[in-house]
Formats: structure tokens, C-alpha cells, sequence
């Protein structure tokens, strides 16, 4: 008998409407469904009439769960993985059960749906060509410090998530690396009844939820560093380093577009006169 298939089926983060019906399919012939929490899980497969079993697979369980997972699927059982909410192994567990099961030769299917993640990307209102996500900071120490100083350091979109318990005390942190001159948004609750989207700089923000604590967990997007600006000269001379260099003319457009700041049309324009 061929090996099973592991599908990795993303769940709604809040809004049960926001499933799809691939998703509940799946979910209906599997032969097991691993869930990060049993009971929370269970509201959502009863809603859409799905009886298959469930079973608990969480950070606790995981190194020893998963070698039977992998045999089950070695022999032909197909099973699903869920998180509570949005795309399993994006800040939730299930990376060792998908690496031993490609491992094993199990193929792996992912069913799309829901993400807190690219949800709160969207609605920014940032430039999302290029973002960095960092899922929950370290709690505490060298390691948060270093975390805070790459976002400090990004000049495209860092992508934060937070409980509400901590998260003045993270948007102070960052409002202090940042100044007043990046923004941000802090998403809470969404696709739910109370949604929000609160923007303005960390420390607005911060300010806002010392007064009106938040509930649920929240999403924190942090705009990019505006590069240091260069006058026409020194862009002129950085255009004519990079050209001598052997880089293309579109190539040293990019950079001056990327790097600096430059306007699209007059990067290619000093690409092409340097």
C-alpha cells in the first residue's frame, strides 16, 4: 500500500465563514485530525458536521507523538494537521512532523485558507513587496535585544506577534528603538465581531492600550527605515561606483530605488546618464 499524505489545513482565525470547502473535505476523509488544542478544535469541526477523530498535537507532545504519526502515515493513513487558528507551523507547532514525515517520503499538502499573518499584511497599508517575520519575540534578554534591533535595522516590513498582556510593554520597547519617525499598525481580533486596526507610531499605539487594555492576540506590522537621503551628486557618484563594478544599468536603478529612496524614474534616469 502507497504512504499516506500529511495535509497541513489552515483553519479560520476567527470568522468560521472564512473555510473552505476543500479544507472541510479534507477534514471529513482524513483518517485522523491532529489538533493543537482537542477541545477548541472540536467547536469548529462540530460547526461544520465533521466526525473524524482528533487527537492532540501540540510543543508538549510532539517529539514523542510523532514516530507513531509517521508510521500510520508510512502505512497508508492520510491525516490532516490544524492549529487553533490560521496556517499550522506559522508560530504553532508541527515542523517535526512535517519534516519526518518528507523524511519517511510522505507526500505533504497544504490546504490554504486564513492567516493572522498576510490578514494584517493587507490592511497595513505599507509596502508589502518584501516583509520579514519574526512570529512571537524572546521574552526576554540578548535574544529580544538582537530581534528588536533587526526590526530597527529593516528597510522593508518586520511582522510581529504579540499576547495582549504584553504588548505595551513590546510597543514601548519599540517605540523607543524607533523613534517617531516609523509607523505601525497593531491588528487585533481579526475577522471577528471587534475587529481593530489601530496605526500610528509605536509609542501612539502603546499609548492607546495602556488605556484601554486589549483582549485576544494582536498582530504588530512595522513599516520599513527610510533610507538616509543622499543629494543628487552622491547618487550620481554611487550610480557610476556600481557601473564600473560591472553592474547593469537596471540592476544600479534597483539599488538607488531600494537603497536610497530614489524616485523609479529618475534612478533610471541617473542609470543611464552616470
Amino acid at each position: 500500500m502507497p504512504p499516506g499524505r500529511l495535509y497541513v489545513v489552515s483553519t479560520p482565525i476567527g470568522n468560521l465563514g472564512d473555510f473552505s470547502p476543500r479544507a472541510v473535505e479534507t477534514l471529513q476523509h482524513v483518517a485522523l485530525v491532529l489538533a493543537e488544542d482537542t477541545r477548541h478544535s472540536r467547536i469548529l469541526l462540530r460547526h461544520y458536521g465533521i466526525t473524524t477523530p482528533v487527537e492532540s498535537h501540540h510543543e508538549h507532545n510532539e517529539a514523542s507523538t510523532t514516530p507513531a504519526l509517521v508510521e500510520r502515515l508510512r502505512a497508508g493513513d492520510d491525516i490532516a494537521l490544524i492549529s487553533d487558528a490560521g496556517t499550522p507551523l506559522l508560530s504553532d507547532p508541527g515542523e517535526r512532523l512535517v519534516r519526518a514525515a518528507i523524511a519517511a517520503g510522505v507526500t505533504i499538502v497544504p490546504i490554504p485558507g486564513a492567516s493572522a499573518l498576510l490578514a494584517a499584511l493587507v490592511v497595513s497599508g505599507f509596502d508589502t513587496e518584501r516583509f520579514t517575520f519574526f512570529g512571537f519575540l524572546p521574552r526576554r534578554g540578548r535574544a529580544r535585544e538582537t530581534a528588536i534591533a533587526e526590526i530597527r535595522a529593516l528597510r522593508h516590513v518586520a511582522v510581529v506577534y504579540e499576547a495582549p498582556q504584553r504588548l505595551v510593554a513590546t510597543l514601548d520597547e519599540l517605540a523607543e528603538a524607533l523613534g517617531d519617525e516609523r509607523h505601525i499598525i497593531a491588528a487585533r481580533e481579526l475577522t471577528k465581531q471587534f475587529e481593530d486596526v489601530r496605526r500610528g507610531t509605536a509609542g501612539e499605539v502603546a499609548r492607546y492600550y495602556r488605556d484601554v487594555p486589549p483582549k485576544g492576540e494582536i498582530v504588530v506590522v512595522v513599516d520599513g527605515a527610510r533610507p538616509a537621503p543622499l543629494d543628487e551628486a552622491a547618487l550620481r557618484e554611487r550610480a557610476r561606483a556600481l557601473l564600473a563594478a560591472g553592474t547593469s544599468p537596471r540592476d544600479v536603478a534597483r539599488t538607488l530605488i531600494v537603497e536610497h529612496g530614489v524616485p523609479r524614474n529618475v534612478a533610471y534616469r541617473m542609470a543611464q546618464d552616470a
